[in-house]
């Protein structure tokens, strides 16, 4: 993989979401004609090829691809919309673990930690419940801590502001929107 640009901020997320994009247009070639077991092989155990990922099989490249997704279009609308006070977010794409956090930024008055991930409704209680328990511990300093995670893993359902404080963020990966939960507008001095 050509290792994409790790801090995402106003003058580059764009270009980095269409290079990312258009590496994701070849994927499911190496798919076509196959079903059954050769089917089920290919998926799990032949090597990619192409692709941000490569190196990896379909199923695990889609497993991260959905996420960086939802890394990709959450940062660009935090940024655009000047939800928190960051010019520039740290992240960590696939299957990454350098800074502890999959998002992290840092300003002269405050820090955040974040998780992403993309995820069936019927894992989403467990995801989301690990992801706030690991920035409970973990991001003890941090005044923003974030989850951000695909729209639809929600499945209808309205999410509850967490009694912890942090923020939890869907994420359309189709057309880029999200939702901020609690709303930022609701909190005092955010």
């Amino acid at each position: 993989m050509q290792q994409p640009v790790r801090n995402l901020n106003l003058e580059n997320i764009d270009s980095i979401t269409q290079w990312f994009n258009q590496e994701l247009v070849s994927i499911g070639q190496s798919i076509v004609g196959k079903n059954g077991i050769p089917l089920m092989l290919a998926l799990k155990r032949d090597r990619l090829g192409h692709g941000p990922y490569p190196e990896v099989s379909l199923f695990e490249a889609a497993n991260r691809i959905m996420s960086d997704l939802v890394i990709l279009h959450g940062i660009a609308a935090l940024l655009k919309g000047e939800h928190f006070p960051f010019n520039e977010y740290i992240v960590e794409f696939g299957n990454e673990d350098r800074n502890g956090f999959d998002i992290q930024a840092f300003s002269a008055n405050a820090n955040l930690a974040g998780e992403a991930f993309n995820v069936a409704p019927s894992y989403f209680t467990g995801k989301k419940n690990a992801a706030l328990r690991k920035l409970r511990a973990k991001a003890v300093d941090e005044r923003y801590k974030i989850i951000m995670f695909n729209t639809e893993a929600r499945s209808g359902k309205a999410i509850k502001p967490d009694a912890g404080g942090a923020f939890q963020i869907t994420v359309d990966i189709a057309t880029g929107q999200v939702q901020i939960t609690p709303p930022l507008n609701a909190l005092p001095g955010v």
